[in-house]
């Protein structure tokens, strides 16, 4: 058996590889060593126990108010360590976080290949999202297999320059966490009553942090005043530059639900219990159009085009009065919510996690042949 080193380090990756750890659990021939780094300790956690996933290496990473050269270093020499005692024949990372551009420079360095999921995204602004463009962008110069989710991310991949044989279109493992996760029932933080609308609401991207997060602020506020039907749910993210500005706007407000973040299950419930979604959250706009739910992303650009372009996500970016003026066309229009929440998604079937996995086992059996 050959031993698959899976290294994750926060919440969406945990989610994202969550479905790959069962898949290589299943295979004849590779089985799973997963490492979490822990880039984000809590939120982690809480996923890894939905997916019955126990760590065989957790580095425990976190700090308090980390920043990123302090984490980058501290990465590196854990999965330095990590990496000599397991000696993988693949290193499989999954997104565009910290962990996951360390992870694939460590491996580089120890000549083991690389597997990046969902593979291909981009703004092509280094800056925007800041710092995960850079990560995805090297990860992909690092990497030996590409495995794209859709096929604008491979046609990126393509035009950069990679050999067609290492890049495959596989759709998004996070369609099959989520079908996965559904069939666990789980209740929404706060019910809603019939006549009552509710607005999912989470942010947590560094670019909104400051002036951005208060125009989103004042855009809720805005929009609860102008529709007293409307409820918020506000899972806050624990970041203080999050925190401490949406509990100061919302603390007693009587129609928003301020709560810590959600374990993933109360998350999905909490989605399809919601009229509207807007986030700034990658993978939100993967799950929400999944369930038929319109997601406004208050971002100015984003590396998932394809809601976008399929009509059932929109870029509002953070200015208050057009999200406000496209939240409330949702609200006040029935044909055009209609329209964008037809329940259609273009991020896969499902799938995609044994699609990676017999790939990699074909990858395998073929360079043995050749041996």
């Amino acid at each position: 058996m050959r031993k698959i080193a899976v290294v994750l380090g926060t919440r969406p990756e945990a989610i994202k590889m969550a479905p790959l750890v069962k898949a290589l659990r299943n295979s004849k021939h590779l089985t799973p060593v997963v490492i979490a780094t822990a880039q984000h300790r809590e939120m982690l956690d809480q996923v890894l126990d939905i997916f019955d996933i126990q760590p065989d290496y957790d580095l425990d990473l976190m700090r308090p108010n980390q920043t990123l050269p302090e984490l980058t270093a501290r990465l590196i020499t854990a999965l330095d360590e990590c990496l000599k005692e397991i000696q993988p024949s693949a290193v499989l990372v999954q997104g565009d976080t910290t962990t996951v551009m360390a992870a694939s420079l460590v491996s580089f360095y120890h000549h083991i290949p690389v597997g990046h999921v969902e593979a291909g995204l981009r703004t092509h602004d280094m800056q925007n999202p800041f710092p995960e463009e850079m990560n995805r962008v090297l990860t992909g110069r690092l990497a030996r297999w590409h495995f794209a989710p859709t096929q604008s991310s491979a046609d990126n991949l393509l035009k950069e320059g990679l050999a067609a044989d290492s890049v495959f279109l596989t759709g998004n493992t996070v369609i099959d966490a989520l079908f996965d996760a559904r069939k666990h029932p789980s209740k929404v933080a706060r019910p809603i009553e019939p006549g009552r609308k509710m607005m999912l609401v989470t942010t947590h991207r560094r670019e909104n942090f400051g002036e951005p997060l208060q125009h989103i602020c004042n855009a809720v506020l805005e929009l609860l005043e102008k529709n007293p039907e409307l409820e918020v749910l506000f899972p806050v993210h624990p970041n203080p530059n999050v925190s401490s500005v949406v509990r100061a706007q919302f603390e007693k407000h009587p129609r928003v639900e301020l709560c810590a973040p959600l374990d993933y299950l109360s998350f999905i419930a909490a989605m399809e219990a919601a009229t509207i979604i807007l986030s700034d959250s990658g993978g939100v706009q993967e799950e929400a159009p999944a369930l038929g739910k319109p997601v406004l992303v208050m971002r100015e650009e984003t590396e998932r085009p394809e809601a976008v372009t399929f009509g059932v996500a929109e870029l509002v970016g953070t200015n208050t009065q057009h999200i406000v003026e496209r939240v409330q066309r949702l609200l006040s229009d029935p044909a055009a919510y209609a329209d964008m929440a037809r329940g259609a998604s273009p991020y896969g079937d499902g799938t995609a996690a044994a699609r990676i996995v017999g790939i990699l086992e074909s990858s395998f059996a073929a360079s043995d042949k050749t041996a």
